[in-house]
């Protein structure tokens, strides 16, 4: 059970208070381009995103979210900076939420403005403080953008949404390096109960994106800190949200589509199991219902494995592949009838999920 944090409804999904941690991603299409943003809102939906983020930089894209709003099923928050005017306008044009930092938006009787019409909206407000964009007089008194000093920031930004009358507040708290964003969440976590959005923001393309932001999320998310999250990589979008989903399916936090359990080989192995790999989740890939599936390429751990899972094969040395279903042994089969007898009754079980 983690941090017990207050809960806050962005659209129909639940941040905080014991909800599910929920999966984030942010649109890279010009927001003005509503079909074309909206086309991107649904291929996240689609990979399991539960909410959307867009920019919103001038009042064009102000405007085109209530076309967007209108071709889409998930939650929209906007992403505001440098102008209140901007946040006002998002909101009476359908944005569920926002993501301001305070600091930048003009000053106290500005941020009071937005305050209000969010009230008005029911739209909670993200205060997204980031390591490379914090205040001059921060910097210089804490040496640089340490955790300290974003813990600062955001407290300060917290008080000026406070004296606004405002408490719909989730917090993120972001830098590039994992060691300094897991301290700004862990110190964070201590001094308020608002819900956290985690994430390592710039974290990069591809492998070392990920791999950055699969530990700091999951040295957070076991200590239990963390309401909802993004995966921030330089790239396509969609593979944010497969990588979240994966990272909180590691972490027994969310069983959503099918999960693969497969052998890293060795001598042992009796068949090429990363082609059989490949294919078993190609062909259940989009599958509704959670399923966990063992592929194992050897008869040491394979049995074990196949059987723990709710469907799986164990392949040994002379080609063939024994199926396992709920727990027991169902038959033994040529490799190749082995596979697709188990990507068959997979689809199967899969259906009646």
């Amino acid at each position: 059970m983690g941090k017990h944090t207050r809960q806050v409804f962005v659209g129909g999904v639940a941040i905080g208070g014991g909800a599910p941690v929920s999966i984030q991603s942010m649109t890279n299409t010009d927001t003005a381009n509503a079909a074309a943003t909206a086309a991107q809102i649904n291929a996240l939906a689609a990979a399991g995103c539960d909410i959307a983020r867009v920019s919103v930089y001038n009042g064009d894209c102000a405007k085109a979210l209530r076309a967007i709003k209108a071709q889409t099923s998930i939650p929209l928050v906007a992403d505001i900076h440098f102008d209140h005017r901007l946040a006002i306008e998002a909101m009476e044009n359908g944005a569920d939420k926002l993501r301001i930092n305070p600091g930048n938006i003009g000053g106290e009787a500005k941020v009071r403005q937005v305050a209000d019409c969010a009230k008005a909206h029911h739209a909670p407000i993200r205060i997204g403080v980031n390591g490379g964009s914090l205040e001059k007089e921060l910097l210089e008194r804490c040496g640089g953008p340490t955790p300290e000093a974003m813990v600062e920031s955001a407290r300060r930004h917290i008080a000026m949404l406070e004296r606004a009358g405002f408490y719909d507040i989730v917090l993120s708290l972001k830098a590039s390096s994992v060691r300094e964003s897991v301290k700004a969440y862990q110190l964070m976590a201590q001094l308020c109960d608002y819900p956290l959005h985690i994430g390592i923001t710039e974290a990069g393309a591809e492998q070392a994106g990920l791999i950055k932001s699969a530990v700091g999320l999951g040295v957070l998310l076991h200590a239990g800190i963390g309401d909802t999250l993004r995966v921030s990589l330089t790239g396509e979008p969609v593979q944010e949200v497969v990588a979240a989903g994966q990272i909180l399916q590691a972490l027994g936090l969310r069983k959503q589509g099918v999960e693969i359990i497969s052998c890293p080989t060795c001598g042992r192995t009796g068949v090429e199991l990363l082609p059989v790999v490949q294919r078993v989740r190609a062909a259940l890939q989009g599958e509704k219902g959670y399923l966990q599936v063992a592929v194992m390429g050897c008869e040491v751990n394979g049995p074990g494995e196949a059987r723990g899972a709710d469907i799986g094969v164990a392949f040994g040395r002379e080609g063939s592949g024994v199926l396992f279903k709920q727990g027991v042994q169902q038959k033994k089969l040529p490799a190749e009838q082995a596979v697709e007898e188990l990507i068959a009754q997979a689809k199967a079980m899969l259906a009646q999920r």
